[in-house]
């Protein structure tokens, strides 16, 4: 566990459940609002702790931001710091996007938060930059871990899956570093790779609670990568298969996984409470958030035989830089939807000062974002 003196369950909770309010853009932008707060400010993990637990939260399925609260709840107070941090980061979306399931339900529409995004956006960009700019020297701090990062960052660029990306940066460091030593690879790395669940066929076709659970609890236990991965997965199952929703639905499900903070699975409360009510929406976010816990659980425990290993570092090493090389191009990505007119890119400039000369936090500058947004398009400045 980190230096720092015992962190409380009330310290944890008050955090993460102040970030799962707040943490608009995804999982990369969640992230470095997390390495904002426990890195910079509270000084809970070290850089070097904190980019291994990243590492790691990469290798498992799942949804990685909440995966890193997991990680960081269990460094600080092992199994009750876990479902702590966990459940903390979870309920404020699951409330919300509860909340839209609700309204759905009883007016057949969602209601329209697109100025909220708008101001949002170029906050998260800032936000995430400054994250990689701090992060960057300590996993690329060899010419040859540069170069590895330029090349994951290229392949990820190109479309190649996430996991392909991470695991063969870490197999390339691992094998260079291996050359030298002449050691077999030792049972801590063979220990470190997940045993990733079977995706059985779900077959019922009548919307049931174990059976809404199973379809989010298989999802959650395979689904690597982004929203848009969710995507497809649900598609597949709830649209294609199951025939428990339309396409229009899905789509507006998806909507408002990415308008609400917090974790996009949280999509699934929504799916739930539009096909069974408020039980429902509680079965399908225990079914998809389940899985993270148990991962983490099993995971937790050997990263400090990870970095202890000198195999496993190696391994890590690479995945440690190819993680910030997704990281930047979801960045890119996010730069081409969020700097989109004159004030967006006004907004983006102003945020990035901020963080750079006063070293703002990051909740209030997300909460002047969606504020600044709703003030461009009420006075009609808004020109994207």
């Amino acid at each position: 566990m980190s230096e720092h003196p015992r962190t409380s369950l009330r310290e944890l909770a008050l955090l993460f459940f102040r970030l799962g309010a707040t943490a608009f853009g995804g999982p990369a932008a969640h992230i470095a609002m997390m390495r904002d707060e426990v890195v910079q400010r509270r000084r809970w993990l070290s850089e070097e702790r904190f980019l291994d637990l990243l590492g790691a939260t990469n290798l498992i399925p799942g949804p990685n931001s909440t995966e890193m609260a997991i990680h960081i709840g269990w460094e600080r107070r092992r199994w009750a710091g876990l479902l702590v941090a966990g459940l903390a980061f979870i309920v404020p979306a699951m409330v919300l996007t509860g909340v839209f399931g609700w309204a759905y339900v009883a007016f057949g529409t969602v209601p329209a938060a697109r100025w909220l995004l708008y101001g949002v956006k170029p906050v998260i960009l800032g936000i995430v930059v400054q994250a990689l700019w701090g992060l960057a020297p300590r996993a690329a701090r060899t010419p040859w871990l540069r170069g590895l990062g330029v090349l994951a960052a290229g392949l990820s660029a190109l479309g190649v899956n996430e996991l392909a990306v991470l695991f063969g940066a870490g197999l390339v460091t691992l094998l260079t570093a291996r050359r030298g030593t002449e050691r077999t690879p030792d049972d801590t790395l063979r220990q470190s790779l997940p045993l990733l669940p079977v995706a059985a066929t779900v077959t019922a076709q009548a919307v049931t609670l174990p059976s809404l659970f199973w379809v989010f609890f298989k999802t959650g236990s395979v689904l690597f990568g982004s929203g848009y991965v969710l995507l497809a997965f649900l598609r597949a199952d709830l649209v294609q298969r199951l025939g428990w929703l339309t396409e229009a639905q899905l789509i507006d499900a998806i909507a408002v996984g990415q308008v609400t903070p917090g974790p996009v699975f949280t999509t699934a409360t929504f799916i739930g409470y539009v096909l069974a009510g408020p039980r429902g929406a509680l079965v399908a976010t225990a079914g998809i958030f389940l899985p993270a816990f148990i991962f983490v659980a099993l995971s937790g425990p050997l990263v400090p035989r990870l970095r202890a290993s000198p195999g496993a570092a190696a391994f890590l090493d690479g995945v440690n830089v190819a993680s910030l090389a997704l990281m930047a191009v979801v960045t890119a990505q996010l730069g081409r939807a969020a700097l989109v007119d004159v004030p967006t890119v006004a907004l983006g400039l102003i945020a990035a000062a901020l963080l750079l000369r006063f070293r703002l936090n990051s909740t209030w500058l997300v909460l002047g974002g969606a504020s600044a947004g709703w003030a461009v398009h009420a006075l009609g400045l808004a020109t994207g």
